[in-house]
């Protein structure tokens, strides 16, 4: 089986490996998984909480950037979520995998779904820092 296996913006944690186990099937050699993760730190500020906030239609913008790769690249299985809501340093916020017949289909399909989340998906992130200050990320 090809194409969309899962996509979703959830408050719950995520799991590397959920999307892992989900997005392999038996004809699948290689499976990238990807996890992005709340750092410590952000623009040589240090950083200690964030906040992601979706726009509405955010996990529909997901499962349509998931359902267009999947048909860009046949063979391949897709999954995604990404986290709304508080995270912790350590917290995953985004992760993804791609599975495919061969390692070099699974990477660069994986790498193509994370930079199109990040370009097309409306989330916004806001960023908490140790001197009392905050910002937001991706609010154009």
């Amino acid at each position: 089986m090809t194409g969309l296996v899962h996509a979703a913006i959830s408050s719950d944690s995520l799991s590397p490996a959920q999307a892992e186990a989900e997005v392999w099937s038996r004809d699948c050699g290689g499976v990238v998984v990807f996890s992005g993760i709340v750092r410590d730190h952000d623009g040589g500020k240090s950083v200690t909480a964030l906040n992601y906030t979706a726009h509405p239609s955010a996990e529909e913008t997901l499962e349509q950037v998931c359902q267009r790769l999947a048909m860009a690249h046949p063979g391949v299985r897709f999954w995604a979520a990404h986290r709304v809501g508080p995270l912790q340093i350590g917290d995953h916020a985004l992760v993804a995998g791609c599975a495919s017949a061969h390692r070099a289909e699974a990477f660069a399909a994986c790498a193509e779904l994370v930079e199109q989340i990040k370009a097309e998906v409306p989330i916004w992130k806001e960023q908490l820092y140790t001197d009392g200050t905050k910002d937001w990320v991706g609010i154009a």
